[in-house]
């Protein structure tokens, strides 16, 4: 790939990680947009550890609280308000890890369609727009129930079928289950970190073991340039969300949606 093709598909990458509108739908797309090669899911996995590194770095202290909070309910046989959200992030994860290795192929393959990521587009939206407008948003992350953690568990699964969007669709559930915008973001945002991190790892080994040759030069630079992109994206969400709610990404998505069914169909 050129330098111009890795750091477009890198912001592509960083700039919609974490907003409610797919990264994945948009570096499958991006390509097709360009009339480039499909990148793979190799380099995509690279702009995801990106990704995951800018995450790692706005959440440095409050990591190191939920650190502190894991350990004192191990030794301490006591759940603070930090550990319990420290085994929120882990236990919300088991789903998506389970689904992530049973059905890798066919994610990789079968359901990098337009038409399907057109679809998730336009009805994960439109669920998202119900659950900023009619959830109540009286909670933050460290009021949730196991119940809640095992619900935004499940949906980030569903979350593996591109265009649904990881973010919007864990979003989506907290909102619905009553958290407050920031809080919905907030315990998105740390879910990503167990799955990121696992994606990228076992990725990276099916690389070292391949014959063929890897660039790794190319999944370095698309790295540092998605996590840039990723920390500033993810300063401004949540400053935004402090103040305004989620239609303008409900609106992208529809309009995305239509061009998408009006190029394939």
């Amino acid at each position: 790939m050129s330098l111009i093709h890795i750091i477009i598909l890198a912001i592509v990458q960083g700039l919609t990680e974490f907003l409610p509108i797919s990264s994945s739908a948009h570096l499958i797309l991006t390509p097709v947009v360009f009339g480039w090669p499909d990148q793979g899911l190799a380099f995509d996995v690279a702009t995801h550890i990106g990704t995951l590194v800018a995450i790692l770095w706005y959440f440095r202290a409050d990591l190191g609280n939920l650190w502190q909070g894991f350990w004192h309910s191990v030794l301490q046989r006591e759940l603070t308000a930090d550990g319990r959200l420290a085994w929120a992030v882990l236990l919300g994860t088991i789903p998506v890890g389970l689904a992530g290795l049973t059905f890798e192929n066919i994610i990789a393959t079968q359901l990098r369609s337009p038409l399907i990521i057109a679809t998730t587009t336009v009805v994960f939206g439109a669920a998202l727009w119900a659950a900023d407008y009619f959830g109540r948003r009286v909670r933050d992350e460290h009021a949730l129930s196991w119940r809640d953690v095992a619900l935004i568990g499940i949906a980030q699964a569903i979350a593996l079928i591109p265009g649904t969007s990881r973010s919007g669709i864990t979003m989506t559930t907290g909102l619905a289950l009553g958290l407050n915008r920031v809080a919905a973001a907030r315990f998105s945002f740390l879910l990503s970190i167990p799955v990121t991190a696992l994606a990228g790892a076992l990725e990276t080994e099916k690389l070292i073991r391949q014959a063929a040759p890897v660039n790794w030069t190319e999944l370095a630079l698309g790295a540092l340039f998605s996590g840039i992109a990723a920390y500033l994206c993810v300063r401004l969400l949540v400053g935004w969300l402090q103040r305004h709610g989620m239609l303008p990404f409900v609106l992208y998505r529809f309009a995305l949606g239509a061009v998408l069914f009006w190029l394939f169909l």
